[in-house]
């Protein structure tokens, strides 16, 4: 199976939504929701994937995931300075794909991307509240940074330096 990750389009813009939306559904149906199926619809991401913010993650042709990635965060990053960092959010796999490969692939698309911007650090954030997730992130190799709350969100937050070569996720 290859997985090729390319910046997402405008005429993405449903299969975008689409996977957001199965995701948040099928967390939702587990009794771990994570994000509002209302804030994942086309519109409500269409600025942020007309920007270019979005990439796809595709097997074999077929879209399988898709990640923000963004070099500014002014709501969970705020209080650290951000100019040497990139911030990945909203990172989802459609059912079928699930299992760490291809959003393996998309963390290491992030690396790669952050490393050839000359920044030094992915920066991330989840639910404080959620040990598997975190878990997750821990053992792709990122490193604990801090807790915050942000609204009514309280976050762990976790930092990547794509400089030290610490990779560790799936190759």
């Amino acid at each position: 199976m290859e997985i090729i990750v390319s910046p997402a389009g405008m005429a993405d813009l449903d299969t975008v939504s689409g996977i957001l939306v199965e995701a948040a559904s099928w967390l939702e149906h587990e009794g771990i929701p994570l994000w509002r199926t209302g804030e994942l619809s086309a519109e409500t991401i269409r600025e942020d994937v007309q920007s270019g913010l979005f990439v796809l993650a595709r097997c074999d042709g077929e879209a399988a995931g898709t990640m923000k990635y963004q070099l500014e965060d002014k709501v969970f990053w705020s209080d650290v300075a951000g100019d040497d960092a990139a911030f990945v959010h909203r990172v989802a796999v459609r059912r079928r794909y699930a299992g760490g490969r291809v959003s393996g692939t998309l963390l290491h698309w992030a690396l790669e991307r952050t490393k050839a911007l000359g920044r030094r650090y992915v920066r991330l954030d989840c639910e404080a509240s959620r040990p598997k997730l975190r878990g997750v992130y821990e053992q792709f190799g990122f490193r604990y940074h801090s807790d915050k709350r942000a609204g009514p969100y309280h976050v762990a937050r976790y930092e990547y330096d794509v400089l030290a070569g610490e990779q560790k996720g799936p190759q």
